[in-house]
């Protein structure tokens, strides 16, 4: 016949493994909790870049569920002796998505849309910008303009998400990101101001910005907060980089289009080798713009 003592260490036993038991579930509730607050918070980020709250009324919004009647799409070639021809064929619009696709293929198109001179291209690519001009003012003293963007991977792609006004550069010009396909770790802001067309006055404002991520591999949202004394910009809702001084003053009441495209070589590479070009696609799953109120 077992003691009375065998059968209250068997008590203590089982109320010990109920405890562990216990805590076990407990931790696994708020783990499974935890996991599911940051699931949220990141559903809630695709949706919406961070921190647009109550301070803030959209102006502009772009899913990529049907068409680009808000944008035009930018036909020839462009500048800083790129390689690629713009044209509407390398734009994708897929399950709410837009993609840049560049392509290696032998094009034959205007130098650039201003200049009716035909020319043979080896690379294509597209470029878009908004129909509607964007800037802060008085009543609304900051701009926000954001992307949720996928970068080009490949030698000699750059990807680009700006906004710039006509005449370049007397409305500004203010790079939100730019960054090289073979170098998917980091991206660059920066920003142009002349009081004369082609006449930039801005000296050295470039950044680089390496948040120690492949930038290529996942969805990231850029922004930019443009106030009347500084440039803020933010990597998925985090600041970056801000600007202050210099032309930027000059900037605060020039509007600009905002501009999405995916560029073939040019002067953003140094010591650029067109053979090593890598085609790739850039993926933009949506835009908006805000402004602030007084």
């Amino acid at each position: 016949m077992k003691s009375l003592s065998f059968w209250i260490c068997c008590f203590l036993f089982q109320i010990s493994l109920l405890g562990n038991q216990i805590f076990a579930q407990s931790a696994n509730a708020k783990k499974n909790k935890e996991i599911k607050d940051r699931i949220s918070i990141a559903t809630d980020f695709v949706k919406e870049p961070v921190g647009t709250g109550k301070k803030w009324t959209k102006i502009f919004e772009e899913e990529f569920n049907a068409d680009l009647s808000q944008w035009d799409i930018w036909k020839g070639g462009a500048f800083n002796e790129e390689l690629q021809h713009y044209q509407e064929e390398n734009l994708l619009i897929e399950e709410g998505t837009l993609q840049i696709i560049a392509r290696k293929e032998k094009v034959t198109g205007f130098l650039r849309p201003d200049i009716k001179l035909l020319q043979d291209f080896e690379f294509s690519s597209a470029r878009i910008e908004t129909k509607q001009t964007f800037g802060p003012s008085a009543a609304n003293p900051e701009l926000r303009i954001a992307a949720r963007i996928k970068i080009a991977r490949g030698y000699g792609m750059w990807s680009a998400f700006w906004a710039y006004g006509d005449l370049w550069p007397t409305k500004g010009e203010i790079d939100i990101m730019e960054a090289r396909g073979e170098e998917t770790s980091k991206y660059f802001t920066n920003y142009f101001y002349g009081n004369f067309p082609g006449q930039n006055l801005v000296n050295n404002p470039e950044n680089s910005v390496e948040p120690g991520i492949d930038l290529s591999e996942e969805y990231h949202v850029y922004e930019l907060i443009r106030g009347k004394e500084y440039l803020v910009y933010l990597l998925d809702g985090k600041e970056v980089d801000r600007k202050t001084g210099g032309a930027i003053p000059e900037l605060f009441d020039k509007r600009e289009k905002i501009t999405l495209n995916l560029a073939v070589g040019g002067l953003f590479f140094p010591h650029m080798k067109k053979g090593n070009i890598l085609p790739g696609i850039m993926y933009i799953d949506w835009v908006r713009a805000y402004v602030s109120h007084q």
